[in-house]
């Protein structure tokens, strides 16, 4: 396996490279390929997220330059055995070989079959497939890969994006809610929606997820302290997670967040609905305040126009239209 890049950990394992003009983030990389990675789960037993950690490591989350060459997600080499395609890429020495393949569907296959063909690593499939960090170290003490710190990186991605949930999901331990995953394409074009009101939404009672996050629905006037003690978290920490002005209780009936909100939603555009604000679009979705106006291109205070179009994954094409106030919150 070629020499591993560590610093992808240490730097911020959402880090976005340079050198492309449309590099996908790491939740991008998770999108696009989770659907493969569960499959294969299904196929042959290898767990899901292990598949997918491999994956934005070996990628850099997408974006390497041998990917880009030979759609290669875990950088396995030619080997004697090989008979398809290859390409030539410095890795441990200059212009080592590598598997080439038509597409990523083929390359997340030859992965598991390398893992389960292997003698190597039968030990792993003992395992429970739910017990990543045992897999994570087994990987490494088998020698996968020569980084000492290889199964922690593993882990630290496992735990950081939640890929633990598609191994549930493959398992039929956990139900799918995702919606279409994220294709680097051009971009689609910008369909004028009509405006909708405002759905009545019949959440769970008690702790539920919305983008892979968890998250409890509160009435107003509910004490986010008391709501801190029930779910074992910071005061302060759910404040800062949900985007509130003060700690004290809520101004309305809304989502409550128990977790950090991701930076990419989990599916491509939002309709603004009459009476709907910019906010109200983050919890509903899921999503960061701070991406969904970096998104959008709306700086802060301004509202979009019920009906417009808001994306949730990548640069809108345009700003969406503001309301009839101007855009500005009266909050």
């Amino acid at each position: 396996m070629k020499q591993l890049r560590i610093y992808l950990a240490l730097f911020g394992m959402g880090l976005v490279f340079s050198g492309g003009a449309q590099n996908m983030t790491v939740e991008q990389y998770v999108s696009t390929y989770k659907g493969l990675a569960m499959s294969e789960m299904q196929r042959t037993g290898v767990p899901a997220c292990i598949t997918l950690a491999q994956g934005i490591l070996e990628t850099e989350g997408g974006n390497s330059d041998l990917l880009k060459a030979s759609n290669n997600h875990f950088g396995i080499k030619c080997k004697a055995n090989w008979t398809g395609e290859t390409v030539y890429h410095d890795d441990d020495a200059a212009g080592e070989c590598f598997r080439k393949y038509a597409c990523a569907a083929d390359s997340y296959k030859d992965h598991s079959d390398f893992l389960k063909g292997s003698d190597r690593y039968a030990f792993l499939f003992q395992l429970d497939p739910l017990d990543y960090k045992n897999w994570a170290y087994g990987l490494r003490k088998a020698g996968y890969a020569t980084n000492p710190k290889y199964a922690q990186i593993l882990i630290n991605y496992i735990e950081q994006y939640h890929l633990n949930d598609y191994s549930l999901i493959a398992m039929g331990k956990m139900k799918d809610t995702t919606e279409t995953p994220y294709v680097a394409a051009a971009p689609a074009p910008v369909l004028v929606a009509p405006v909708a009101k405002r759905a009545v939404v019949q959440y769970p009672q008690g702790e539920f997820r919305i983008n892979e996050t968890r998250v409890v629905f509160a009435t107003a006037g509910t004490s986010l302290l008391a709501l801190a003690d029930e779910y074992h978290v910071s005061l302060s920490y759910l404040v800062d997670f949900n985007e509130l002005k003060d700690n004290n209780e809520l101004p309305k009936d809304q989502l409550v967040y128990l977790q950090r909100k991701r930076k990419v939603g989990s599916k491509e555009t939002h309709t603004v609905a009459d009476g709907e604000s910019l906010y109200d679009v983050a919890q509903t979705e899921g999503i960061r305040l701070s991406a969904l106006r970096e998104y959008n291109e709306l700086d802060e205070g301004m509202e979009p126009a019920a009906g417009e179009t808001l994306y949730l994954q990548r640069k809108a094409p345009t700003r969406p239209r503001l309301n009839a106030d101007g855009g500005l919150t009266k909050n």
